[in-house]
């Protein structure tokens, strides 16, 4: 008889779906679990924290297409209802917050719940799902021939949009005088770089990418009108949502930040998305490479003219921003502001690097500031705006690129309070010898600190429970000492020559990851700048 384990089914049953990586922690009863994991050939990383873990697993399924599947431990089958260690209704709690969530009812059937957890998460709008397995079914052995394989699930079925739908958004974009398209992170998850591109170039449309749709197209397209979103944003009056969702990123496509009579064609892969706040007046549902190519077919012998008013109005626009964002870049006081920072940053950068970004103002100044030149390359906090997600998602990047080959480096750039929820996630890079390339933008705060001499003025003033305001953090903490104290690269940063010799360094050196901690004004407030320049920079 041949006999398998628990643990060896769960594994098996992953690699047969293509699951190829695994981020966790290991404890019991799941130990067994990983080791099952290495053995069937899959690559297991083992990180410092469980949050850390599935931020790392998410970026992984977004880059590779396989999103996350949670293995939870659970307490023995005949301990249920009896006070057991961690006795929890892990199946039920987990469902309100996942495609699928469910426990196998025994052995032989670890493969199919394994097959409907993956197909359940890449099917439709993906997503997480949930496989709780107790602790008695890991070291469990059943015969083989007795279990119920199943073999891996098709890749996802791609729909088309309705005809009489794609008619009625030809007609729209044709009778356009402010057209815009607008990229979003579903059109890079379903790989339609290329039909977006064609589309773009062949209608002659403005774009605009959202935060993770950066890099769909290259961020210096000629066609790329970031530098004026409000402007695009706010007079647009046909506006094609690719993959993109009108959310508070958006605005919610509500005035005053859009026109009230706005036309929207949105195309997306969920049913349930589509006219939500706003009503679509054309709804295309379906796969965003299929559906483009359907509007390509109708569209190819229409061009919006490149002499447009519209496109006078957004390259007037453009040149305006970009002033003002390069006069506050090429400020030499120091300490450095954040536009200066970047600056030096976005000149040392490969264009094939993935950047990951988390913070408020660093988040949102890097957004413009550093270009993005190929898609899936931007990942950061996303629609939540999650704190913490940096580390993670940075090594499951940089996992990815060491199996693959392909040189391209991993540059993590943190807030300092952004840093703290999972800094110590640089001993897990250190550990893997990832070649990670973190950059903590040192305000001393959340938004905003204090200098040092201030702090010190401060704690004579007595309990700093009462007196420090809450935004503030310790002011110039030496967070590259944390990646030096695991063997890493830790560089403190002052001065545009020290940042632009550290980083050149590290970009240098492939064996390891480095930490540059770059030391900014506490009171560079990048609002202060916004409403000085507020009738110029939103008009």
């Amino acid at each position: 008889m041949d006999e398998v384990t628990g643990a060896q089914l769960i594994a098996e049953a992953l690699k047969s779906q293509n699951v190829e990586y695994m981020f966790g922690i290991v404890g019991v009863p799941i130990i067994e679990v990983a080791m099952a994991a290495q053995a069937a050939g899959i690559k297991y990383v083992g990180m410092r924290n469980e949050q850390a873990a599935c931020y790392a697993a998410s970026a992984i399924g977004y880059l590779t297409g396989r999103p996350v599947i949670v293995i939870g431990g659970s307490s023995d089958r005949n301990q249920e209802t009896t006070g057991a260690f961690q006795e929890f209704p892990q199946v039920e709690a987990c469902r309100l917050y996942s495609k699928f969530s469910a426990r196998p009812s025994s052995l032989e059937m670890i493969p199919a719940v394994v097959e409907k957890a993956v197909r359940s998460s890449i099917y439709g709008r993906p997503g997480a799902t949930y496989i709780d397995i107790a602790g008695d079914m890991v070291n469990a052995k059943i015969d083989r021939a007795s279990v119920r394989f199943v073999s891996c699930c098709p890749a996802p079925p791609v729909s088309q949009a309705d005809s009489r739908e794609i008619t009625q958004a030809v007609r729209l974009l044709r009778a356009a005088q402010r057209p815009l398209i607008i990229i979003g992170k579903g059109a890079a998850y379903a790989r339609a770089e290329k039909e977006v591109r064609e589309l773009v170039e062949v209608t002659g449309i403005p774009f605009l990418p959202t935060p993770m749709g950066k890099g769909v197209l290259s961020d210096d397209h000629p066609n790329c009108v970031a530098a004026a979103r409000s402007r695009a944003l706010l007079q647009a009056d046909v506006i094609v949502l690719l993959g993109a969702r009108l959310n508070w990123i958006l605005h919610f496509g509500f005035p005053p930040r859009f026109s009230p009579h706005v036309k929207i064609i949105q195309v997306d892969l969920c049913a349930e998305e589509l006219s939500n706040n706003v009503r679509a007046a054309s709804a295309l549902l379906g796969d965003i490479g299929a559906v483009v190519r359907q509007l390509l077919e109708t569209v190819r012998s229409w061009r919006f003219p490149s002499d447009s008013q519209w496109w006078l109005t957004l390259k007037e626009k453009m040149t305006a921003n970009a002033q003002i964002s390069k006069s506050l870049a090429l400020q030499s006081t120091l300490p450095m502001n954040y536009y200066t920072a970047f600056h030096h940053i976005s000149e040392l950068l490969p264009k094939d690097c993935i950047i990951v970004s988390e913070g408020a103002n660093t988040m949102d100044i890097g957004r413009t500031m550093l270009l993005n030149y190929l898609p899936r390359h931007r990942l950061d906090a996303g629609t939540f705006g999650t704190m913490g997600v940096g580390p993670g998602f940075a090594i499951a990047a940089a996992v990815l690129e060491q199996t693959q080959k392909s040189a391209q480096r991993v540059v993590c750039i943190e807030g300092d309070s952004a840093f703290g929820f999972s800094g110590m996630e640089v001993e897990t890079m250190c550990r893997y010898k990832l070649p990670i390339i973190i950059i903590v933008i040192n305000n001393n705060g959340i938004y905003s600190g204090v200098d040092p001499k201030t702090w010190k003025e401060m704690e004579k003033m007595g309990d700093m429970t009462t007196i420090a305001p809450p935004v503030t953090l310790l002011p110039e903490a030496q967070y590259e000492q944390v990646m030096s104290a695991f063997g890493g690269r830790g560089y403190l940063v002052r001065t545009v020559e020290e940042l632009r010799s550290a980083l050149q360094e590290s970009l240098d050196n492939t064996q390891m990851p480095s930490l540059l901690n770059v030391l900014i004004d506490p009171a560079s407030d990048p609002f202060k700048y916004h409403l000085a320049t507020k009738n110029n920079w939103e008009n």
